[in-house]
């Protein structure tokens, strides 16, 4: 299941799909302000990078650096040591992690930087380059240390909550090209999963989404143009129903399939970029990653969430579509059509997307 909304009869998606890549080719890159502004800053940072009052101090024109340092297991870890360096000498700061394991640096200039984390009894941690550009606010990847033999005396404790709000604040600045929603990739293979909370609010999100709703109007088109549903006529009149169908199999099918049923089956609703093995290996796991999900705890089962969330959509659909397209035909049709779609957007996904998205976390290349 893509980030905007899929179609309910193949040619449309043909449709769709051509619309979405041409509109790549020939817009100009929009600019847009960064979602990642109005969330919160992560917390730890340093008298250094605060102003009076403790209020961050923000001058125009720089960028923000943050993360989180866990164990192997998950766990966070307190009193890091993290150190940020630049191009040049004067651009080094340290600063420890806080007691979730955050640490922030605040004020920046463009450049970039690199991060070192050390503690004892842990291994340390270099990060590669990190490029950072004038109002960015760049959240890297967990941090996550190896024991590195004998007795350690870190103390690790876990907040999901605080993680779980980290994922959705990466996954809403990913977007193709700055412009299309990619928020349900996710290429660092070991992200935290998802609470159920966060789960709904990235589909109100991915819902809402100005680009998701110029593209359930670019798919209404497309079926007024090949005139499927001809009960619903044509003209303006034909045009708002088919938006308001096209609408409201979206919201169905986001609502249903990446928020309510992940929640009821602890299933994560993001497709796991794997990035490493052969192309038929990648090929497999990505058209079967639309009927085979990641539980909330790591494992893997049937992804219940996704392929009940498209056939309850297509059900759903019989109370809006003309009375001659209703019935049984109509809700597995498109519960189908919407699964088999969600395999050909996990194949763009897997080989396509990753060199066209922005603000992907440092270091986050799939599968270790």
């Amino acid at each position: 299941m893509i980030d905007f909304a899929q179609p309910t009869k193949a040619a449309v998606t043909a449709v769709a799909v051509f619309f979405m890549f041409a509109t790549l080719v020939a817009c100009p890159v929009i600019a847009q302000e960064s979602q990642a502004e109005k969330l919160p800053n992560a917390p730890g940072i340093t008298s250094e990078d605060s102003a009076p009052g403790g209020n961050p101090a923000r001058p125009a024109g720089t960028g923000n650096i943050s993360g989180t340092v866990l164990d192997s297991n998950g766990g966070v870890v307190q009193g890091a040591s993290v150190e940020l360096a630049g191009a040049s000498p004067s651009q080094r700061r340290l600063t420890q992690t806080g007691s979730e394991g955050q640490f922030a640096f605040q004020a920046l200039s463009a450049d970039v930087y690199s991060i070192t984390v050390t503690v004892t009894g842990m291994s340390t941690f270099t990060s590669t380059q990190i490029p950072l550009t004038a109002g960015e606010n760049r959240i890297v990847p967990p941090i996550r240390l190896a024991v590195a033999g004998g007795a350690t005396t870190v103390t690790v404790s876990g907040d999901p909550v605080k993680l779980s709000e980290e994922q959705v604040q990466i996954a809403v600045q990913q977007r193709i090209d700055g412009i299309f929603p990619n928020f349900y990739s996710s290429y660092e293979w070991n992200a935290p999963p998802m609470l159920a909370k966060q789960k709904f609010q990235l589909s109100i999100r991915s819902l809402l989404d100005p680009i998701s709703l110029l593209t359930v109007a670019g798919i209404a088109g497309g079926e007024q143009y090949e005139n499927i549903f001809p009960a619903y006529g044509g003209g303006l009149q034909g045009y708002g129903k088919r938006f308001g169908a096209e609408l409201a199999n979206h919201a169905s099918g986001t609502l249903l399939g990446r928020a309510v049923y992940p929640a009821i089956f602890h299933e994560d609703p993001r497709y796991f970029y794997k990035g490493k093995g052969s192309i038929t290996a990648r090929t497999l796991y990505a058209m079967s990653a639309a009927v085979i999900a990641r539980g909330d705890d790591g494992r893997w089962k049937p992804n219940y969430a996704n392929v009940l969330g498209n056939f309850s959509a297509g059900a759903i659909s019989n109370l809006y579509y003309p009375s001659t397209d209703r019935g049984v035909s109509l809700t597995v049709i498109n519960g189908l059509v919407d699964t088999g779609a969600d395999a050909v957007s996990n194949l763009i996904r897997e080989f396509l997307l990753k060199g066209m998205t922005s603000h992907i976390p440092v270091g986050a290349n799939g599968q270790p």
